[in-house]
């Protein structure tokens, strides 16, 4: 893998990402450049740590303009902000992800063809909606019910589009809903899923929003950091015109989280998890997907977690004490 750029690299899975590269064989040189809005005292190393807007069109040309070979897209509007901030959610989302794609169609151009770097883009199980069947494979349609899935779903198309033109190679991975995130909650709808294993876990009282019936798919920051290395260096003439990936990862209810929660840390843990129904929330979680059968994904190689249980012990080991 030569120079890598990855857009979004100071968040928390852009983070987890550059420390994997950083320590990878795979990555001897260490060039890697970060660009986000800022980056955390003490994050992972990099080359170069630019800041700016992804939707700064002159900034975005300029990074492309160094002609990274590997580029990760990671920078969006969460969820719940994109429900609630509509404008924003599309400008950042989608309209911005294609003024990043006519960067590259611009300096592919200038190269005379010879630049087509490796995209790696960021989508999410999102761009699924109801009704699902009891587990989605890999045939059932995209057909979002919120802005967030819209956007996801569109910038995926772009993405296919700009590989068949031969712009660029890459492909778009559906990321399960990652948990547990470390830090403070954020602002997307799915945050709760990791607020009730982290902030209890940290001795903090922590809000369950939804029914505890509530069913959904997740994996561990640490598995979203392999799911991007592995699609980084994956051959993608395996993938045909099909570009897209549902990725692995753990189906469990809301209870059957806390049930992992009790087993490994106690009753006194979990007492701090407080019922409290949001309505706004649990509309938009009742509009997700479930569960999976991610077969090409699997065929492919890319892993996840067992069990809820280990995605808990991920989060102890590490990032508890961080």
């Amino acid at each position: 893998m030569g120079e890598t750029l990855i857009i979004g690299g100071g968040g928390m899975v852009g983070q987890k990402l550059a420390a994997t590269l950083d320590a990878s064989p795979l990555h001897p040189d260490k060039k890697v450049t970060l660009f986000d809005l800022g980056f955390p005292t003490n994050g992972a190393p990099a080359a170069v740590r630019a800041t700016g807007n992804a939707t700064d069109a002159a900034l975005i040309k300029s990074l492309i303009s160094k002609r990274p070979e590997m580029i990760f897209h990671l920078a969006a509007i969460v969820s719940g902000e994109a429900e609630t901030n509509f404008d924003l959610g599309w400008q950042v989302n989608m309209g911005a992800f294609q003024t990043f794609l006519e960067a590259i169609r611009e300096e592919h151009n200038a190269s005379g063809g010879s630049y087509r770097p490796r995209v790696v883009f960021t989508s999410s199980i999102a761009v699924f909606g109801p009704p699902f069947p009891d587990k989605i494979g890999d045939e059932f349609l995209c057909a979002p019910q919120t802005s967030y899935g819209a956007q996801k779903a569109i910038s995926e198309l772009l993405l296919s589009d700009y590989i068949r033109k031969g712009f660029c190679d890459g492909l778009a991975i559906r990321l399960p809903t990652i948990c547990v995130r470390p830090g403070k909650a954020n602002l997307a709808a799915s945050s709760f899923f990791s607020g009730i294993i982290r902030e209890p876990l940290n001795g903090q009282e922590a809000i369950l929003p939804v029914s505890t019936d509530v069913r959904h798919w997740h994996a561990s920051p640490r598995s979203a950091a392999g799911f991007l290395r592995h699609a980084a260096t994956l051959d993608t003439s395996l993938l045909g015109n099909r570009r897209a990936l549902n990725l692995p990862g753990v189906s469990c209810t809301v209870e059957e989280q806390i049930e992992a929660l009790r087993d490994i840390a106690g009753n006194d843990v979990v007492a701090l998890i407080k019922p409290e129904p949001d309505d706004a929330i649990r509309t938009i979680v009742a509009g997700w997907p479930r569960d999976f059968a991610p077969e090409r994904a699997v065929a492919l190689g890319f892993k996840a977690e067992p069990d809820f249980h280990e995605i808990i012990r991920v989060y102890i080991n590490d990032d508890l004490n961080q």
